[in-house]
């Protein structure tokens, strides 16, 4: 509420919501959504929209003033002096391969620097959690790049790049890639994710056709079944799988690897904490080292 209570002010403040989400470092979108909800919680609506601008009505003035004493009241509430950058919480949204690998590696180096800090782990899939750092619900994020432009209010800080390869069981490690793709069951990268995307545009590039038998999006889950000879499954070589197990072999692509690319999604350097630009650091560092 009060992400919303700030929002709604600085709209107050500038008069359209792409001005104020300009000033706060939100898209557009994401001040829409964030004065909808708002408004839903209270009840009632708070603006005249005409256009582009939106204008308060009575009950948004009413609101202002009592919202405006609230922010008041908060910052008075956490004023510790000098000790108010010492501590606190920063909220990291991070997807399932991140969160095992060099996150883990960050995350230890800042508990270590910044012992008064609290960090919160905000798991999810990348769409999700790109759109969560786009309305503020989270500081940063590691995620997969989109296949798409990202929104231009966003940073984007490449950290690893990642090979894809065939992921078979280790009697079919001598058969040509191709083949296997098109005559044994496939275990699918689920195509509403990032990841999954890329394996269906380079499936479709390739003009392969697979025999779809299942589909998911946690990759210790596909190589689990891949170890069941369940099929063959095209995946990344990330460092959050580890390592293969003893049944399983990965065939190199050669000249036809793709790469999925991770990297951490912020919001404009003068909208964010001090102290999450040095966690982003210790991140980057951490990938790669």
């Amino acid at each position: 509420m009060l992400s919303e209570l700030k929002t709604f002010i600085a709209v107050s403040q500038y008069g359209t919501f792409s001005a104020a989400g300009a000033r706060i470092g939100l898209t557009q979108s994401a001040v829409s959504a964030q004065m909808q909800r708002l408004e839903e919680e209270l009840g009632f609506a708070l603006f005249d929209r005409t256009g582009r601008s939106a204008t308060l009505n009575s009950a948004g003035r009413e609101t202002l003033a009592l919202a405006e004493e609230l922010m008041t009241l908060y910052a008075r509430l956490s004023e510790r002096g000098a000790d108010a950058s010492a501590s606190g919480m920063l909220r990291v949204g991070a997807i399932a391969s991140a969160q095992v690998s060099f996150l883990a590696d960050a995350l230890a180096r800042f508990h270590g620097e910044r012992p008064g800090w609290r960090v919160r782990v905000v798991p999810g899939v990348s769409l999700s959690l790109l759109g969560q750092v786009d309305s503020g619900e989270v500081d940063l994020a590691v995620i997969i790049r989109p296949p798409f432009a990202m929104p231009s209010e966003l940073e984007w800080r490449t950290l690893v790049s990642e090979p894809f390869a065939l992921l078979v069981p280790k009697p079919l490690a001598k058969q040509p890639w191709r083949e296997l793709l098109r005559s044994e069951p496939f275990i699918r990268y689920d195509r509403s994710s990032f990841g999954g995307r890329l394996v269906d545009r380079f499936l479709r590039r390739a003009r392969l056709t697979v025999r779809d038998a299942i589909e998911l999006d946690e990759l210790q889950g596909i190589v689990q079944l891949v170890a069941r000879d369940a099929g063959v499954a095209l995946v990344p070589q990330s460092a959050g799988l580890g390592t293969w197990p003893d049944n399983v072999v990965a065939l190199e692509l050669g000249d036809d690897t793709f790469y999925r690319e991770i990297g951490l999604v912020q919001r404009p350097r003068h909208s964010r904490q001090p102290v999450a630009r040095l966690l982003a650091d210790f991140i980057e560092e951490a990938a790669r080292e």
